[in-house]
């Protein structure tokens, strides 16, 4: 698996979840889901595809924060983090992907790091460090499409005007090198967000991002504190390391 990822930047794991698994994670992020769109109405009516901070404590009640902190603690789910990231992997954030309210939306091609770094920056940060996408679609969706390789190369001159819409083009145009990948509920798809990607859009989908990033301060400074368990919860889930990882960073990084 490591070395298919190391490869292509991406791992796709079928039917990764149970059922039962399928349904409580989609029965409490639906309630996450529904009161998010409440309080963010006018972002949501506008533009919104995606939420964070699930597992903060301003939706969800101290029960469903404590189930889904134990199922991103869950052995089956570090063992693979950590196979993938075996120095310190550290919990970064939950995400919540949906459809856009406005069915005339475009997706869009990009690139994680775009939102914070600068070009030079983007492309320094390909040989530095990688944050892992752990996507688990909770309906049948039309998934994910991807440029293979690209968590490890800069952008061609094709998919640089794409993403950054430049001499005239638009970041929803189709890329030459594009590869779709449709997943089904339950399914787990891994991948690097520095990666050149796009959600695709359509059907019911509601997918549950888990990310994970190396003892990085300049990435664990975006961590939400309100989003990381109490003493009492680590110490009644499988396997805390992630979380501890972060947790002991933010400390040290509070402390200098």
């Amino acid at each position: 698996m490591k070395d298919i990822y190391q490869e292509k930047g991406y791992v796709l794991i079928r039917n990764f979840l149970s059922d039962n698994e399928v349904v409580e994670l989609r029965t409490i992020l639906n309630e996450f889901h529904h009161l998010w769109q409440q309080k963010n109405a006018s972002f949501y009516a506008e533009k919104a595809v995606n939420s964070a901070y699930l597992t903060s404590n301003e939706f969800l009640n101290t029960e469903q924060r404590n189930r889904l902190f134990s199922f991103i603690a869950s052995n089956k789910v570090m063992n693979i983090v950590n196979e993938l990231m075996p120095k310190q992997p550290c919990f970064l954030n939950t995400q919540l992907f949906f459809n856009p309210l406005q069915d005339k939306q475009n997706n869009y091609w990009h690139r994680d790091p775009q939102y914070h770094l600068s070009i030079e920056q983007q492309q320094a940060a390909l040989k530095l460090f990688d944050v892992i996408h752990f996507r688990l679609p909770l309906m049948d969706e039309p998934g994910i499409e991807l440029i293979p390789g690209t968590h490890k190369r800069w952008d061609s001159p094709e998919e640089l005007d794409v993403r950054l819409e430049q001499n005239g083009h638009k970041n929803n145009q189709a890329l030459s090198q594009g590869k779709v990948i449709k997943l089904a509920a339950g399914d787990l798809l891994i991948f690097s967000a520095n990666m050149i990607h796009r959600g695709l859009y359509g059907l019911d989908r509601l997918a549950f991002d888990m990310l994970f990033c190396p003892p990085e301060p300049s990435v664990i400074k975006f961590v939400d504190d309100d989003c990381l368990p109490a003493q009492e919860t680590l110490k009644n889930i499988e396997n805390p390391s992630a979380f501890q990882n972060t947790i002991k960073l933010k400390s040290s990084m509070n402390k200098s």
